[in-house]
């Protein structure tokens, strides 16, 4: 197999994983990812979540109307500029997903053992380029929409 297939093989594999915890949560795989994002960098403006996502604006309100229903998130002012709004995880109601990454992460673990410490520098290597390419494949996207695409996503 060559490395595209590779790459497609992967990034699949990775989309289904998250759209079947999504599911469990009755989210779908972008919903799920952007409750990441918030729950790790939040509270934060709608903008901010949009350019992480690569949003438009009416996306990305369609989006957290999603979270905020689901009883994930919710819009609070800012302290510092209360003309802002910012998204917030809802402490106490976020779902409990350790089992299915304790799983995840005891399976990989055991996969990672059998690699030495300088096969996994190449793999870390490997692994923070192929993340940087795709942050800024997906810029490229979200800022080249044409017609009938969303739009580019705007700092609120």
């Amino acid at each position: 197999m060559d490395g595209a297939d590779l790459g497609w093989e992967l990034s699949t594999a990775v989309v289904l994983f998250h759209e079947a915890v999504a599911r469990r949560l009755g989210l779908n795989a972008v919903d799920h990812k952007a409750l990441g994002f918030v729950t790790r960098n939040g509270p934060l403006p709608a903008g901010a979540l949009a350019a992480e996502l690569g949003l438009g604006a009416s996306a990305i309100t369609a989006l957290v109307d999603r979270l905020q229903r689901a009883g994930y998130v919710r819009r609070v002012h800012d302290p510092e500029d209360r003309r802002r709004v910012l998204i917030s995880a809802t402490t106490g109601h976020l779902p409990d997903l350790s089992g299915i990454f304790a799983d995840l992460g005891r399976e990989m673990g055991a996969f990672m053992a059998k690699y030495d410490e300088r096969e996994l520098a190449t793999i870390t290597d490997y692994v923070n380029g192929t993340i940087e390419v795709l942050k800024a494949q997906t810029a490229r996207l979200a800022a080249s929409a044409g017609p009938g695409e969303p739009e580019p996503a705007r700092e609120a």
